[in-house]
């Protein structure tokens, strides 16, 4: 008999054969499809990230984590009603204008959905009107930017003084990370908080909302 620590082991070991196993049994056991997924899908990535902030995980093996993760939503998903289905908020995510990089971003993104939260990644190179563009659009209660190199760094304070001058800052809290930012930095600009991983991005994120 399946129980919900056996999926979240699975999700931690990248189990994709074992994961669909384990949640298909407790579905037909008559589990209730958001416990599946808050007590044992989510439970099992939360332990990864606790893992990859100690560096006992790589980025490869939480990647696999997240896919491993998605395949036991994909079984879930059918079965909950759209209505109880809750975000725990909306992140617009993007790497700044001048900076072409989306590993660190695209990791941030699969940490932060599998922990329930909608991710509106906007994608790379991206300048201050296309951020303000999609707060307009998709109202997040957080905007998150990254950026790995030195020289694209200011585009965040450029991004954080237009979204100010559009009336759009008030409305979000900014999330800031990449290699070469620091806490200082941060602060310097602005910004409500910093995140130095993926994983931390999501702890975040939750103190945030």
């Amino acid at each position: 008999m399946s129980t919900l620590a056996d999926v979240a082991q699975s999700v931690v070991k990248g189990q994709m054969d074992k994961v669909k196993e384990h949640v298909q049994n407790l579905i037909d056991a008559g589990n209730a499809p958001l416990d599946i997924i808050n007590n044992g899908l989510i439970e099992g990535m939360n332990v990864v990230g606790v893992h990859f902030k100690a560096g006992d995980m790589f980025v490869p093996e939480v990647l696999k984590s997240a896919k491993v993760m998605a395949a036991g939503v994909e079984l879930v998903k059918p079965l909950i009603d759209d209505s109880e289905e809750q975000s725990k908020g909306v992140i617009v995510l993007g790497t700044v204008k001048g900076d072409l990089h989306d590993i660190g971003k695209n990791l941030v993104n699969m940490m932060m959905t599998s922990s329930g939260f909608k991710v509106i990644d906007i994608g790379i190179d991206m300048p201050p009107e296309k951020f303000a563009d999609a707060i307009r659009e998709h109202k997040p209660q957080i905007l998150a930017m990254s950026a790995l190199l030195t020289s694209t760094v200011y585009a965040m304070d450029d991004t954080i003084k237009y979204i100010t001058t559009e009336g759009l800052r008030d409305r979000v809290k900014v999330i800031i990370g990449g290699a070469p930012i620091t806490q200082e930095f941060a602060e310097s600009i602005g910004a409500d908080g910093f995140a130095p991983d993926a994983a931390s991005a999501v702890d975040l994120c939750k103190e945030l909302v």
